[in-house]
């Protein structure tokens, strides 16, 4: 018979981030601290993401799906999906989504780039681009690493977020702002800055 998990252990596994990490290999878990994003940061950004019944949220560079997953759980009434290059990571978070039994969470083995963005109405940006950038920490050897796609991806996003309409809502952690265009609205700041809450005017 199947494990159907039960709502006083989803408050547990969302309940530190350490319960949360159990979800995944040890390999995993190491790269929790470094590449995934706090409870407590994916909290405030859901909070503002999905205000809105059954809104679609993006997760950019989705890695493990810890924000869709924590998303998901702290909204069941909003969608999220994360959209991640490696299939190794989307083999992972579709594992932990179905230990979870969270329905509302969707991942997609894609490059961001591929996707059509006016399909959502939030987006979150925890700065995938970063590795590609010297010097910094890199998940894996899988994919390739140049300052040029950091570049790419940057200017691709801000393009793309330009032509959303007003009300689209983005949060950024750990950004240098280059994906935010000149018509979004910074409204709200937390964690010294590091999040960073943005709605298009």
């Amino acid at each position: 018979m199947p494990f159907v998990p039960t709502s006083r252990y989803l408050d547990h596994i969302f309940k530190s981030e350490q319960s949360f990490c159990q979800l995944f290999p040890e390999s995993i878990q190491q790269l929790d601290k470094q590449h995934w994003s706090p409870l407590n940061i994916i909290y405030k950004a859901v909070t503002f993401l999905s205000n809105k019944k059954q809104a679609r949220i993006l997760d950019i560079g989705s890695g493990s799906g810890k924000f869709c997953l924590a998303g998901a759980y702290y909204n069941p009434l909003a969608f999220f999906y994360g959209v991640e290059q490696r299939q190794s990571l989307i083999e992972q978070a579709q594992s932990a989504k179905e230990k979870l039994g969270i329905s509302n969470v969707e991942f997609i083995y894609r490059n961001f780039t591929q996707l059509d963005l006016k399909e959502f109405e939030g987006f979150y940006f925890y700065n995938s681009f970063f590795e590609n950038l010297p010097g910094t920490d890199k998940i894996d050897d899988s994919i390739a690493y140049t300052s040029e796609l950091y570049h790419y991806y940057s200017i691709y996003l801000n393009k793309q977020l330009d032509t959303m309409p007003p009300g689209t809502k983005v949060a950024t952690y750990c950004s240098w702002d280059d994906e935010i265009p000149p018509g979004y609205q910074k409204v709200e700041a937390h964690a010294n800055g590091l999040l960073k809450l943005w709605i298009k005017m």
